[in-house]
């Protein structure tokens, strides 16, 4: 997608800096805005506190010659996003799915798909423990908000949604193959204690984190059911009717319908009895990219601030 063209005038303040760039980078992935902006803003902020004497008029000015402008920036951040290798076909919004179909077998040899259901099994640990940290922390912050140390607990807590939140992006990245941050945005310096705190409980990427570390819970359990289920038991079907083929024991039994257990329980049954085996492992490899898909975007509404 072409970048939105940069303003006419150059920017004179850091925030115009900031803005500006945001705006090159407008149509690229909210993750790739937040780590450039916070980069920039970083720099920027480094060069200010250590030219005192400039204003940020001449301070931008100095900077843009070596830095680079608000587009220049861009182009290099896309230019370094491209160049990266990485094990995930690249996405694309023509299908529901929001990435091109590998096809009904394709998904067989999908390292999407493997990643999504290896996410689904390990999000039940995840959700568990974020869920208890949230609320435990959150209990603990409003019990102790009438006491002298409730202040730095908060801030200790609020501290480490925001570690915990940029590690579950580490593993969506790794495992699902959304764009996340990689590193933590830029935080404002300066000010008095009660000012930083105002802050921190006005950024909105705050109380989204620890919405996400809630709702884990409750998809990680439906995650990690619809994995196990689905893949045991088209494991399971694989495997009985192999077993009974190569030794001719009678293992796969339905004895509450004997019609249809000795249905099954010819050459025929067990081929088709495998046959459904397989194409459950393909429906649960479909199902599980879906599902990555779909988590990957609440991941990145809920943990990107750009």
């Amino acid at each position: 997608m072409a970048n939105a063209p940069l303003p006419v005038t150059s920017p004179t303040t850091i925030k115009a800096y900031l803005e500006a760039l945001k705006l090159c980078l407008k149509g690229q992935p909210p993750a790739l805005v937040q780590d450039a902006l916070a980069d920039a803003e970083e720099y920027l902020r480094a060069e200010q506190a250590e030219s005192q004497e400039e204003n940020e008029q001449q301070l931008l000015a100095r900077i843009v010659e070596s830095y680079g402008s608000p587009q220049e920036v861009a182009e290099e951040y896309i230019a370094m996003e491209q160049a990266a290798n990485s094990p995930f076909p690249a996405r694309t919004d023509d299908n529901t799915a929001g990435e091109r179909s590998p096809g009904l077998f394709g998904v067989l040899v999908d390292p999407r798909a493997y990643g999504a259901l290896i996410y689904m099994l390990l999000s039940l640990a995840t959700g568990i423990f974020y869920f208890t940290w949230a609320v435990t922390g959150l209990s603990l912050t409003i019990g102790l908000a009438i006491l002298i140390i409730g202040i730095p607990f908060a801030l200790l807590f609020i501290g480490s949604i925001r570690v915990i939140s940029w590690i579950e992006g580490r593993v969506v990245e790794a495992l699902l193959g959304v764009r996340m941050p990689r590193r933590q945005p830029a935080q404002e310096e300066g000010g008095t204690l009660w000012t930083r705190i105002k802050r921190v409980l006005a950024d909105g990427r705050t109380w989204s984190s620890l919405l996400y570390m809630i709702l884990q819970l409750p998809l990680g359990i439906i995650y990690f059911t619809i994995a196990v289920t689905l893949g045991v038991t088209s494991g399971a079907l694989i495997a009985g009717g192999f077993y009974e083929l190569g030794t001719g024991k009678n293992v796969v039994r339905i004895d509450p319908y004997p019609e249809l257990d000795a249905l099954l329980n010819t050459l025929p049954g067990l081929v088709l009895l495998v046959i459904v085996g397989l194409v459950g492992i393909l429906f649960t490899l479909h199902l599980a990219r879906v599902v990555g898909y779909i988590h990957g975007k609440i991941a990145e509404a809920l943990l990107v601030r750009a």
